[in-house]
C-alpha cells in the first residue's frame, strides 16, 4: 500500500525515461526504501492490533460512495420492499370533519307560531340563544374506486327533560349514509341515504351551516319542511361527460318516496308499491367559468298521514352563478298533485333569488347579500295547504368571514304570510368548520 502511494508521487516524465541509468539507480533506491517501510509499518501493527483498526477507515465505507454516485447516474435506484409497501395505501382510510353554530334571535312575534312554520326557520317566541345543530362528516375510501360517506346530526330539543320517560337533550339524526362505486368520470352507482338531488341548494349546501351564505336555508327546501322531498333513500347513477364543452352532470335515481309524515324520507321501507324516481341534469360550461344551468323532474305517489293520497310530479329549474363577486343562485319549482280518489288537481309553486358580493381588496372578509322568496299553494291543494306556509319573504344581511373555517352573519327578515300575520326580526349566527 504505501509502495503504491510513493509510486503515485514519482513524475511521469520520470517515468517514461527509466532506460537511463541514473534514473534506473533512483527508482532501484526508492523500491529498496518501500519495503523497508512496509516491512516496519507490518512490525509495528503486529505489536499493537488495535491500532489498524482505530486508523484504517472501513473498506464498505471507502467502496459505497462512489459506487452509489455511479449507479445515481445510470439510473433510479430500486426501491426497497419496505419502502414499496409504505407507498401503498391502507384501507379503509377515514377522514372526519364537523360544523356547528350558536344562533340568536329577537323577533315581533308573540305567542306559539301558527302551524309547523315556525318549526321550519329560526323563529321563536321570545328573544333568546339557540344551540344550531352539531354535524359530523364521515369520508372512507374502501378501495381505490370504492368510498362511503355519512353525516350524523345532533339537534337540542326544546322539550328536553319532559314527559316519562324524559326526552333527550338532542335528536340524532342519520343524514345521509352512502356507499358508492366509481367506475370513471361518467359512470358512478351508489345506494344509500341522500340529500334528493331535486335541485341546487339541497345538494350544494348540506347541514353545516358555515357552507352557505346565508343562516337559513330558502324555505322551499328546508330541513324539516314538506314543500320539496329533502331526502331519499336509494340508488342513483350519476356522471359527468365534456359535451362539448358543456360539461354535462346527470343523476337518475329510483328508491322510496315520502313517508307517511311527507317531510320525511321513506327509511323504513316505502308506504306503497310505487317506486319514486327522479332524473336531475345540469351543464358548466367552460366558456363561462361559474355558471351552472339545469333542472329536474321527479316522480312519486304519495299517501300522507290524514289517508290522503295522490301522485306527484315536480318539476324544477336552477340558475346559478357560483363565483362571489357576485354571486347569484336563482331556483323555481312547480309541485303537481293529483289525487287518487279525483279529486282537484292543483299545482303549487316555490321559488327564490339569491344574490351576494365579496367585498374587494382589505374588506373581502364581509359578504353583503340578499334574498327574496315565496311558496304559493292554492287552497285546493289538499295534501300541502296544512302542512306549507303561504308566504313572501325578504331577508337581507352580512356575512364576516372571522377566518376561512368560521363567520360571523347577521341578517334581517320580513315574512309576509297568508291569513296569518306578518313578522320580522334580526338573526345572528356564528358557524365554523373543524
Amino acid at each position: 500500500m504505501l509502495g503504491l502511494v510513493l509510486l503515485a508521487a514519482v513524475p511521469v516524465s520520470g517515468l517514461a525515461q527509466a532506460n537511463d541509468p541514473a534514473t534506473k539507480e533512483l527508482i532501484e533506491k526508492l523500491l529498496a526504501r518501500i519495503d523497508s517501510l512496509e516491512k516496519r509499518v507490518n512490525q509495528l501493527e503486529q505489536a499493537n492490533p488495535s491500532a489498524r483498526a482505530a486508523t484504517t477507515p472501513a473498506p464498505a465505507a471507502m467502496v459505497a460512495l462512489p459506487a452509489t454516485q455511479a449507479h445515481a447516474h445510470d439510473q433510479a435506484p430500486t426501491p426497497t420492499v419496505a419502502a414499496a409497501e409504505a407507498a401503498q395505501p391502507t384501507y379503509p382510510l377515514l377522514k372526519i370533519s364537523g360544523f356547528s353554530d350558536f344562533d340568536f334571535s329577537a323577533v315581533n312575534l308573540h305567542g306559539a307560531p301558527a302551524g309547523p312554520f315556525g318549526a321550519q326557520t329560526l323563529l321563536t317566541t321570545h328573544s333568546g340563544f339557540q344551540e344550531g345543530q352539531f354535524v359530523l362528516h364521515f369520508s372512507s375510501a374502501l378501495s381505490q374506486k370504492v368510498t362511503a360517506f355519512g353525516e350524523l346530526s345532533l339537534t337540542a330539543r326544546a322539550d328536553a327533560g319532559t314527559g316519562s320517560p324524559a326526552a333527550p337533550g338532542f335528536n340524532t339524526e342519520v343524514e345521509r349514509v352512502i356507499i358508492r362505486y366509481d367506475w370513471n368520470d361518467y359512470a358512478k352507482f351508489s345506494f344509500g341515504r341522500y340529500h334528493t338531488p331535486i335541485n341546487y341548494w339541497n345538494t350544494a349546501f348540506h347541514h353545516g351551516q358555515w357552507l352557505q351564505t346565508t343562516i337559513s336555508r330558502p324555505e322551499m327546501i328546508q330541513f324539516g319542511g314538506s314543500f320539496l322531498p329533502v331526502h331519499f333513500v336509494g340508488g342513483l347513477f350519476e356522471g359527468a361527460v365534456p359535451a362539448g364543452h358543456l360539461n354535462l352532470n346527470y343523476n337518475v335515481g329510483i328508491g322510496n318516496g315520502r313517508g307517511q309524515a311527507i317531510s320525511r324520507a321513506g327509511d323504513a321501507g316505502d308506504i306503497n308499491n310505487n317506486r319514486a324516481w327522479l332524473i336531475n341534469g345540469f351543464i358548466k360550461p367552460d366558456a363561462l367559468y361559474g355558471l351552472q344551468i339545469g333542472g329536474s323532474v321527479y316522480r312519486d305517489a304519495i299517501n300522507n298521514t290524514a289517508g290522503l293520497a295522490a301522485r306527484e310530479w315536480i318539476e324544477s329549474a336552477h340558475l346559478i352563478w357560483q363565483k362571489e363577486s357576485p354571486e347569484f343562485l336563482a331556483e323555481f319549482a312547480n309541485v303537481h298533485h293529483q289525487p287518487s280518489n279525483g279529486g282537484v288537481v292543483s299545482n303549487s309553486q316555490a321559488f327564490y333569488i339569491q344574490s351576494a358580493y365579496r367585498l374587494p381588496g382589505v374588506a373581502k372578509a364581509w359578504k353583503p347579500y340578499f334574498r327574496w322568496e315565496q311558496i304559493h299553494v292554492p287552497r285546493s291543494d289538499a295534501i300541502f295547504r296544512t302542512v306549507v306556509p303561504v308566504f313572501s319573504a325578504a331577508t337581507g344581511g352580512i356575512r364576516y368571514d372571522i377566518t376561512s373555517f368560521a363567520a360571523f352573519k347577521i341578517e334581517y327578515r320580513n315574512y309576509w304570510r297568508r291569513d296569518l300575520p306578518s313578522f320580522h326580526g334580526i338573526f345572528t349566527q356564528t358557524s365554523f368548520t373543524f
